[in-house]
C-alpha cells in the first residue's frame, strides 16, 4: 500500500507543516469510493486493479447501486426509497486502484467470527425472530429491508435512531452519504468533525493516558502521538455498542493519518476485538480532499422517520386486532 500510495504525490512534492513543526493533516475530506470493504471472492489475493480493471469495476458498482431501479419487486424497490441523487457513497474506485478496504488479512476480506460471537448473533436472530411470528405484532422493515421489532425507539437500530453510524468510527468507514470529515489541529490535540450525526472526535497529543477502564464510550477513548509523518492514534474503552459492525467492548482500535499528496490523506485502521473477531485485519482508506464546507446533520431535529414508524407499526397492530376480532 505505500508503494501505491506514494504514486500519487507529484514529483518534489513534500508533505506540508504546521507552525510548530508537525505534519499538517488539517482540510476537509471524504472516504467515499466504489471500492468495496472486503474483496470480491473471486479476486482471491489480488490486491490492486489495472486501471482498465478499475474503469470496469465502477461501471458495473454504479449499475448495481443505481437506486432508481424498479426490479426486484416491491422489498426491493422500499429499500431504494430514496432516489439516487440523495444517495453519495462514491462514483470513482479508490485512486490506490485497490481491490477492496481491507488490505490484510491477504484475501481483503474480514476474518471469521468466534463463536461466542457467532452465538451471540444466532440468539439475537432468535429473538427477533420470535417477536415478529407473534401475528399481533408489527415488525417494520430496517433499511436494509429484514423485519424488526418496533415495540419502542429502543427496539430500532441504532443508524436509526441517529445515534452513532460507521462514519464515526473507529474505525471511519464510508457510509451511504455524508461521508465527510473536517480535521483542524493545535500542537496538543487533533480535532476530527464527522459530518454524519455531527459527531467530534478531540484526540489528545500530550501524552495523558487513557482514561480508567470503567469509564466506557461509544467511539471509545482515543489518544494520539507522530511516528515520523503519521499520527497514530490509539483507541480503547468502548462500551458494547460501537460504531463497528458486531464489535463489543473489547474492540482496540489503531489508526494510522499521513498525507501523501496534494490532495489524498491515507488512513490506515487495524481492528483488534478477540472476543468477536478470530484475528485482527487491517483497512487503508485513500480520503481525498473535498470542497467545504460540511454542512449540519439534523438527524433527530425536524427528523419524523421514528415517530412515523412507530406509529404506523401502532395502526398495523390496531389492524390485525380488528382482523382477528
Amino acid at each position: 500500500m505505500d508503494q501505491a500510495a506514494a504514486k500519487l504525490a507529484p514529483p518534489g512534492w513534500t508533505a506540508p507543516r504546521t507552525p510548530d513543526g508537525a505534519p499538517d493533516l488539517q482540510g476537509i475530506y471524504t472516504n467515499v469510493s466504489v471500492t468495496p470493504l472486503q474483496r470480491s471472492k473471486d479476486l482471491g489475493d489480488k490486491e490492486f486493479f489495472t486501471p482498465a480493471e478499475a474503469a470496469a469495476w465502477k461501471k458495473e458498482r454504479l449499475t448495481q447501486g443505481n437506486k432508481d431501479r424498479r426490479d426486484g419487486g416491491a422489498v426491493a424497490d422500499l429499500t431504494r426509497a430514496y432516489n439516487d441523487v440523495f444517495w453519495d457513497s462514491g462514483s470513482e474506485v479508490s485512486p490506490t486502484l485497490q481491490t477492496s478496504l481491507i488490505i490484510e488479512p491477504p484475501d481483503g476480506r474480514m476474518p471469521a467470527l468466534t463463536a461466542a460471537a457467532m452465538k451471540k448473533l444466532a440468539d439475537q436472530a432468535a429473538t427477533i425472530k420470535e417477536k415478529c411470528a407473534d401475528p399481533t405484532r408489527a415488525c417494520p422493515l430496517t433499511n436494509g429491508g429484514q423485519p424488526w421489532p418496533a415495540d419502542g425507539p429502543e427496539d430500532r437500530p441504532a443508524m436509526e435512531r441517529c445515534i452513532i453510524w460507521p462514519t464515526s468510527g473507529p474505525p471511519m468507514l464510508p457510509s451511504a452519504y455524508d461521508s465527510n470529515y473536517q480535521i483542524a489541529q493545535t500542537k496538543n490535540s487533533i480535532m476530527i468533525f464527522v459530518e454524519a450525526i455531527h459527531d467530534v472526535r478531540v484526540i489528545p497529543l500530550d501524552g495523558r493516558p487513557h482514561l480508567p477502564s470503567t469509564v466506557r464510550q461509544m467511539m471509545g477513548d482515543s489518544r494520539g502521538h507522530w511516528e515520523g509523518d503519521t499520527l497514530v492514534v490509539d483507541t480503547t474503552n468502548f462500551n458494547d455498542q460501537p460504531a463497528l459492525f458486531n464489535a463489543d467492548h473489547n474492540l482496540h482500535v489503531t489508526e494510522r493519518f499521513r498525507k501523501v499528496s496534494p490532495n489524498v490523506l491515507l488512513y490506515e485502521f487495524t481492528v483488534d476485538d478477540p472476543s468477536v473477531y478470530s484475528k485482527p485485519f487491517t483497512g487503508a482508506i485513500a480520503m481525498t480532499s473535498i470542497k467545504g464546507p460540511l454542512f449540519e446533520y439534523a438527524c433527530n431535529e425536524g427528523n419524523y422517520g421514528m415517530t412515523g414508524i412507530l406509529k404506523g407499526a401502532r395502526v398495523d397492530e390496531r389492524k390485525r386486532a380488528a382482523a382477528t376480532k
